[in-house]
């Protein structure tokens, strides 16, 4: 099986995790800048086969978009430009960043490894692909 990539986008990082081949386990890959995404994405893609992007939607509380969902459809249509084989699914991403900082924090690592916002964007693109999976494996 393919694997399933998730984003967590900002203007400044990209949170990136992946599926397992099985589709099972959601981990953490990496932290990118947008402007180097889609060179990463054509160098990952060179060795594993991704069969659905899952990019998380920022909104605000009563569910209307938040100020930077703009840059997550511009996101989503670079995406759709370069890679229009690869379906692509859109999870609200509402309180990841603090689940994800809730996680860090429950961890015990240091305080300044902590407050690493790339290992945030990270974590919470994994909570958004464990999200999906699990919405995709209670749908059956």
């Amino acid at each position: 099986m393919s694997r399933i990539m998730a984003f967590d986008y900002g203007t400044k990082r990209i949170g990136i995790a992946i599926t397992d081949p099985l589709q099972i386990i959601a981990t953490g890959l990496q932290t990118v800048h947008p402007k180097d995404i889609l060179d990463y994405l054509k160098k990952y893609m060179e060795t594993e086969s991704v069969e659905c992007f899952v990019v998380g939607e920022p909104k605000q509380m009563d569910g209307s978009p938040s100020q930077s969902a703009v840059h997550v459809k511009g996101f989503i249509a670079s995406l759709k430009k370069h890679f229009p084989a690869i379906p692509i699914d859109i999870v609200d991403e509402r309180f990841t960043s603090k689940m994800a900082s809730a996680t860090i924090t429950q961890s015990g690592l240091k305080k300044m490894d902590r407050q690493s916002k790339d290992r945030i964007d990270t974590i919470s693109a994994t909570i958004i692909l464990q999200s999906y999976l699990e919405k995709k494996a209670n749908s059956f």
